[in-house]
């Protein structure tokens, strides 16, 4: 897995590649951590280059955007190929998180 990060005007950009599991939640965890403990209040995450999801990166995810929600910010999805959305909607994340089709549509949102 990588993780890098960028930021558009107010919005913290963290592009997700390789697999969001059991093995790579908690640098992903520590990652979306650090950047709310630094203040940010505002993150995208950007699935594009993501193959595979599964639960534990659920619980990631979940755990930023309650934790987010908790202080006032929010969490964006956007860039899920065909696997992580079937894992989104079996799962019913899709419904639970702001998940877009782009980057753009995403940082639109905010």
């Amino acid at each position: 897995m990588e993780i890098a990060t960028s930021e558009v005007e107010s919005v913290s950009v963290v592009r997700i590649a390789g697999n969001l599991d059991t093995n790579t939640a908690p640098e992903a965890q520590q990652h979306l951590d650090d950047l709310q403990d630094a203040g940010v209040d505002k993150i995208l995450v950007n699935f594009e280059a993501l193959g595979y999801i599964s639960s534990a990166g659920l619980r990631v995810l979940l755990a930023t955007a309650k934790r987010l929600g908790a202080a006032g910010g929010i969490l964006h999805i956007c860039g899920l190929n065909e696997t992580v959305d079937e894992v989104f909607e079996i799962s019913g994340f899709s419904v639970i998180l702001s998940v877009f089709g782009t980057e753009q549509e995403a940082l639109q949102g905010f």
